[in-house]
């Protein structure tokens, strides 16, 4: 089987020979290819588009634009680049990869337990093929859908991904685009779906050439942390939507991805009737079809439940779901005790918000925040299913920025909260809502994962720097002596430090974590998923100070509950949860145990 995305962006091999070429470059007053180094200049047309046609192109040439005699680029559409986001582009034949996997439609959305991983640290070689000798293992766990942090092409050899620049290319340090492809069909050969983070709010600080040549993609009205905004709404808006909603189509066809997981749609500025993510959603919709189960997951920090609503048959209108950061943040003060930060909203009533959130969406549903006074946030998302919302108890963003990039396993041991944590592990893993995993997090590595990079001169001066002054305003790096300490996001040992250690997984210690986490996707697998399709928004209640019962409806008069006592000591007097019961820890008895979990099946 063949796929391939036709688009009006970049190179395409032809039929009969040679390579078509194609350049929006509004601002640039002439374009030449260069070929292998050889120059031919390409045909103005209408709206900024500069073309032409290379008889001899063939796969494998490598090719770059020069732009007005004097600056050479690399195609921003280039669907390779082997030597870094400022060298020439490779012509890629996208049929020359023959799929093995033609009969693979995805899963449904109810079935998905997530397992966030970076592509340079879960593997010690770092790359897509060797990622593929791990599959077995996260199947073996219950997982069934990775998600991979953005692999399009970013600067160096080492970077979380959110500074990518060539949004096309697969960056060649984790491997070829073959190999990218290798990857996802030997996923779905384990029957898992691959899901990609995409970047659509803005642009890496180096190796972006689009400002140059084609300064309609910005909109300098309106500033944001990385520079002017991404044009989608402005005057010549339409290509700068098109490529970002061919980018999305390009990762669905070409590489058989099962759905995206789109950045930061909170900074994306447009005031469009059809908002750029609407029109992107409707599209990767149209293109997957009936046949195709294909997902799309929101980062949305304003806990806008407009892209989660759902039709009269259940089913999603744009967005499946959207990370819950009111989950992890609650889940977060609770299993160490911090309120530093945007912590501050959850330090007062952790475990009510938890319990908000776990059984109707949001914690904050157009209420007033503490961490930015005078703000509102949220809108209500009691009415939205529990599969309208990701939950996760680590993410790459909640380890990667703190200072040292430590993990919860550790900081809940050194505030003497291990127990609670994994309490708070079994509500995660068995509350309705889809659970995510980030990498490692199932046997307590004891790896950082830090924020690195690899960038050079002034600009890695710049970061570095930035890096260490964001932590100043907490005590502890109050000094620039101890900001020292924190370290270089640009050293390459900082990258290497935070790669997985898999022998870790079979030792004492870690080894038990990995069992609770396989053994209560086990549960979840056996006597949840399938009932996922029906489940409802629930509720919550505080049957003692330190307890929280939640219960969902399933359909059909059927109800799951679930309740857990985070007090170190057993509470009695409770009524019996009705139902089957599922899951009990520690141990059943008369009295709600310290620290345990309890979780019936409620049928007619």
């Amino acid at each position: 089987m063949k796929r391939c995305h036709d688009m009006p962006f970049g190179a395409r091999l032809l039929p009969q020979g040679g390579a078509e070429f194609r350049l929006w470059a509004p601002s640039a007053q002439q374009v030449e290819l260069l070929l292998n180094g050889r120059p031919q200049r390409l045909t103005a047309a209408a709206e900024g588009w500069y073309a032409g046609t290379a008889v001899a192109a063939m796969a494998g040439d490598r090719y770059a634009f020069r732009i007005d005699g004097d600056l050479t680029v690399p195609d921003p559409a280039s669907r390779y680049n082997p030597d870094d986001v400022h060298g020439a582009s490779q012509l890629v034949d996208p049929a020359a990869f023959d799929w093995p996997d033609d009969g693979w439609r995805g899963r449904p959305w109810h079935e998905a337990v997530v397992y966030e991983l970076h592509i340079g640290c879960f593997t010690p070689a770092g790359t897509f093929a060797a990622a593929i000798e791990r599959l077995d293992d996260l199947v073996a766990l219950g997982i069934t859908a990775i998600e991979l942090m953005p692999v399009a092409d970013f600067p160096g050899t080492r970077g979380w991904g959110y500074d990518g620049v060539l949004l096309f290319a697969p960056d060649a340090s984790y491997g070829t685009p073959d190999d990218l492809k290798r990857l996802v069909a030997a996923a779905h050969a384990r029957g898992l779906m691959v899901l990609l983070d995409v970047v659509y709010n803005h642009f890496g600080p180096d190796g972006n050439y689009l400002y140059v040549y084609a300064q309609t993609f910005f909109d300098r009205s309106v500033n944001t942390p990385w520079g002017a905004a991404i044009n989608l709404g402005g005057e010549g808006s339409r290509t700068v939507r098109d490529f970002f909603i061919h980018n999305a189509l390009f990762w669905i066809e070409e590489y058989q991805f099962d759905g995206l997981r789109i950045d930061a749609v909170h900074a994306m500025h447009d005031e469009s009737p059809l908002h750029f993510v609407d029109e992107l959603a409707q599209a990767v919709r149209a293109a997957a079809g009936s046949d195709r189960d294909v997902h799309l997951v929101l980062e949305n920090h304003a806990n806008d439940v407009h892209r989660l609503k759902r039709s009269a048959n259940g089913g999603p209108l744009l967005a499946d779901a959207q990370w819950n950061d009111d989950v992890h943040h609650a889940m977060h003060v609770l299993a160490t005790g911090e309120s530093d930060g945007y912590y501050i909203d959850y330090a007062d009533d952790p475990l009510g918000q938890l319990g908000r959130a776990l059984a109707e969406g949001f914690a904050y549903q157009g209420d007033a925040s503490v961490y930015q006074p005078g703000q509102r946030r949220g809108t209500a998302s009691a009415g939205l299913p529990p599969l309208a919302f990701v939950n996760s108890i680590q993410t790459h963003d909640q380890v990667g920025n703190r200072a040292f990039g430590d993990r919860i396993e550790e900081l809940a041991v050194a505030a003497e909260r291990e127990e609670p944590l994994r309490a708070l592990v079994a509500c995660m893993l068995l509350s309705p809502a889809p659970p995510m995993l980030f990498m490692g997090e199932e046997f307590a590595a004891g790896t950082p994962f830090l924020y690195f990079c690899d960038f050079t001169g002034d600009l890695a001066q710049a970061v570095t720097e930035g890096r260490r002054a964001e932590f100043s305003r907490f005590e502890m790096f109050a000094e620039p002596s101890l900001r020292a300490r924190i370290p270089d996001p640009n050293f390459k040992s900082t990258f290497e430090r935070s790669k997985l250690n898999w022998n870790e997984r079979r030792a004492d210690g870690h080894a038990q974590w990995w069992t609770l986490y396989r053994d209560l996707l086990s549960l979840r697998r056996e006597h949840l998923m399938p009932l996922l399709p029906q489940a409802r928004s629930g509720n919550f209640s505080r049957p003692a100070p330190d307890c929280l019962q939640l219960r969902w409806p399933l359909g059909s008069g059927r109800y799951w509950h679930l309740r857990v006592n985070l007090s170190g000591a057993a509470v009695a007097g409770l009524a019996t949860l009705p139902g089957t019961t599922v899951y009990i820890s520690p141990a059943p008895g008369p009295a709600l145990s310290a620290y345990s979990v309890e979780v019936t099946l409620e049928q007619p």
